[in-house]
């Protein structure tokens, strides 16, 4: 069992790079993310409720959910939280006692080490299929519904956007470049079950990945892709999306340098914890909404 829920929101930060690396990106899907910090706070925020011992109800009745080991909130926040740590850990193991709130990228950048083209590719594959699981987990759905996924994914909006958006273009288009997600799905297809094994974020976050074996989460991982790379080329196309564009918004956030693209790929990795920022805040918004249904 994780920490509470209410103290994970109470606990987001208000600011640092991964705040700032997300706010770079509000270019793309204006408006869609505020950074809501606070159970109370959200709860006001997503209901519009005014009334305390209302909004105490809702809080309570959103505890008691997220406790409740049958739903699926614990087993998405996991996912959430592993993937961003599993993503990372080889870059962290080199920073071991560098990492901090803020820290500055030309202070670090003879510590990075840009992940090989191969493994970036299968991570963004690992990661995508870690939000249509966890999307699955929330909504209590079968954790393979591709089907629900994609059709959930055209009303994406808010935080899970954003979440979307910092994949595309962290995982995505910075450290690859524009022909990320051709080069992702090749990587996919020639990629074996016993390499997939030995990959870092898989490893991660395996065991909540559908497929009796290795060669099964292979499959699924690969048709979980395919699916969804008409959403994320449109996505791309429709926000004239280029690696420079995104860089250039980056730049004025956080400190990096525009000319080693695929050193700030592995900088993105290590510090930016976007998956689990956002996730943290999906959780509580479904979590919310469902109680206010239910009360």
């Amino acid at each position: 069992m994780s920490k509470p829920i209410y103290e994970l929101v109470d606990q987001l930060p208000t600011g640092g790079i991964t705040v700032r690396a997300l706010k770079s990106l509000d270019f793309i899907v204006p408006g869609q993310w505020q950074n809501l910090v606070g159970f109370d706070n959200t709860i006001r925020a997503v209901t519009g409720e005014t009334d305390e011992a209302l909004i105490q109800q809702i809080g309570e009745r959103a505890i008691t959910l997220f406790n409740d080991k049958s739903e699926g909130y614990q087993r998405a926040l996991w996912l959430y939280q592993t993937v961003d740590s599993a993503s990372g850990m080889l870059g962290t193991a080199a920073l071991a006692g560098r990492i901090g709130q803020d820290v500055s990228f030309l202070g670090i950048l003879k510590h990075l080490t840009p992940k090989p083209e191969k493994l970036q590719s299968l991570d963004l594959c690992v990661k995508l299929v870690v939000e249509l699981v966890a999307f699955c987990q929330i909504n209590g759905i079968p954790g393979d519904s591709i089907g629900d996924f994609l059709a959930a994914l055209g009303d994406y909006a808010g935080e899970s956007l954003m979440r979307m958006a910092a994949l595309t273009c962290f995982d995505g288009l910075i450290p690859l470049g524009p022909s990320f997600i051709d080069q992702a799905l090749s990587v996919l297809k020639q990629t074996s079950p016993s390499e997939l094994e030995k990959n870092q974020t898989f490893i991660g976050v395996n065991e909540l990945i559908p497929g009796s074996n290795s060669s099964g989460k292979l499959k699924f991982i690969t048709e979980s892709f395919e699916s969804t790379q008409g959403w994320m080329s449109s996505f791309v196309s429709n926000n004239g999306l280029t690696r420079e564009r995104v860089l250039d918004n980056l730049q004025k956030f956080v400190d990096v340098s525009k000319d080693k693209a695929d050193y700030v790929g592995a900088f993105l990795d290590i510090y930016v914890k976007y998956y689990e920022h956002t996730g943290i805040q999906t959780l509580a918004r479904r979590l919310i909404e469902r109680s206010v249904a239910e009360i």
